[in-house]
């Protein structure tokens, strides 16, 4: 849950500020889809704790079309965020990653993920936050994406590219339900919020440094393109 208080997210910081800088640049993948000869559009669902910094780093990626968080992994009747926070739904926070494919592929898309977005090595739980709700998952859209996701992680993990095994799971067949309009576009609305300056806008810093080429200063925000 993200309900820590300033003062205590400060005594956090000053006692483990390294926890800002746990990104980690990886491999490009050895198995990839080849860019699109044409312009298009597709999905992939990622959960890596807290959707608040993962959709803010990917909002800021180009060739992301649309970046919304959401919830998947478990019944659409479940899928609100005081009854996910329970643990207890099979839900995990997530964000569906809208991109062209002419722009970006879906490897790219994973190495932003395993490099900045969150820790993959961590099971059920990033930073502060604990729970199946906040654990390491790919929702892939379909065969090839599970293919080439599966692929990545073996090649990380017989790299020890992070020096132990990747936690991330993948769950093919799961559908995606948006989080509710407050948690859409959270970090660019609330820049200045304490859990975002100490857990998230460190990510989108290490995209802009770690991916240059990657990186658009002017984030695609789900009010201007949309659920």
């Amino acid at each position: 849950m993200r309900n820590f208080a300033f003062s205590a997210l400060l005594a956090l910081f000053a006692a483990s500020p390294a926890m800002a800088e746990g990104a980690r640049l990886t491999p490009a993948p050895t198995l990839d889809e080849p860019l699109a000869s044409a312009p298009a559009k597709e999905t992939v669902v990622l959960a890596g704790g807290c959707f608040w910094g993962v959709q803010g780093v990917f909002q800021h990626v180009k060739g992301v079309l649309n970046a919304v968080s959401g919830y998947a992994g478990g019944e659409k009747s479940a899928a609100d965020y005081e009854t996910v926070s329970t643990g207890s739904t099979g839900h995990a926070e997530s964000v569906r990653v809208t991109y062209d494919p002419s722009q970006i592929t879906l490897g790219q898309i994973l190495r932003v993920y395993f490099s900045v977005a969150h820790d993959p090595t961590e099971l059920n739980r990033q930073g502060p936050d604990t729970g199946t709700q906040y654990r390491s998952t790919i929702f892939p859209a379909n065969d090839e994406q599970a293919k080439v996701a599966k692929a990545y992680i073996d090649q990380l993990d017989a790299a020890n590219t992070f020096g132990k095994k990747l936690a991330t799971t993948i769950e093919p067949g799961k559908a995606f339900y948006p989080a509710e309009a407050y948690h859409q576009d959270y970090l660019t609305l609330n820049p200045r919020q304490p859990y975002i300056v100490y857990n998230d806008l460190p990510k989108v810093e290490a995209l802009k440094k770690m991916f240059p080429a990657a990186y658009r200063a002017k984030p695609v925000l789900v009010s201007e393109a949309g659920l």
